[in-house]
């Protein structure tokens, strides 16, 4: 078995308890995102399961080629970077299972699921579009996640994940940047809410 050595680098996020970590590839399945609240969700998860054992893991959100970790208070990140940035490129580079099985999507409310599939030139699928082409981009940068939950009453929810979830500087890119944009983009849009996880 040949080693492909993988290499990790550590990006801070606007989250101050959340770091994000880049490998120079895929982690985990292509368009899969996977958030781990804890450590009893992650049945399936080697990865994740090793790092809720060090003590410092708050939550856990993978995305394509990065992990982003939100701390717990125990530790700060200048004592926690390099050796978990270290962790990981011998855990990847030794091609250890990340995810073996993927938890099937949670439902968060009846509401979540009313609108799975927007008809075509709907407003829905409008803003799916502007969330998808504009904002999830940027969102990913930082180390997060962005998902269209539902449309009703000049209203989006839109659910956050990764570094996003308890960002300090989520509302106000919520309200300035999000929001912003959408009610420029459309005019049927007159707020834009984050669901309660």
């Amino acid at each position: 078995m040949s080693i492909t050595p993988t290499i990790v680098y550590a990006e801070a996020t606007p989250n101050p308890n959340t770091m994000k970590f880049v490998a120079n590839r895929l982690i985990i399945e292509p368009n899969k995102i996977v958030e781990y609240l804890n450590e009893s969700e992650c049945e399936g998860a080697p990865l994740a399961k090793e790092l809720f054992k060090g003590g410092y893991v708050k939550s856990l959100f993978f995305n394509n080629n990065f992990i982003s970790i939100t701390k717990t208070d125990v530790q700060e990140w200048n004592r926690l970077v390099s050796p978990v940035r270290e962790f990981l490129q011998d855990y990847f580079t030794k091609a250890l299972p990340v995810i073996e099985v993927y938890p099937e999507p949670k439902e968060k409310s009846q509401e979540s699921n009313t609108v799975l599939i927007p008809t075509e030139g709907s407003v829905e699928e409008a803003i799916i579009n502007i969330l998808e082409e504009y904002i999830k981009p940027a969102v990913e940068q930082d180390g997060g996640a962005i998902s269209f939950r539902s449309f009703n009453e000049g209203i989006v929810t839109v659910a956050l994940q990764g570094s996003c979830s308890g960002c300090p500087s989520s509302k106000v890119t919520l309200k300035s940047g999000i929001e912003n944009l959408l009610k420029r983009m459309l005019p049927e849009v007159k707020e834009v809410v984050a669901e309660e996880l």
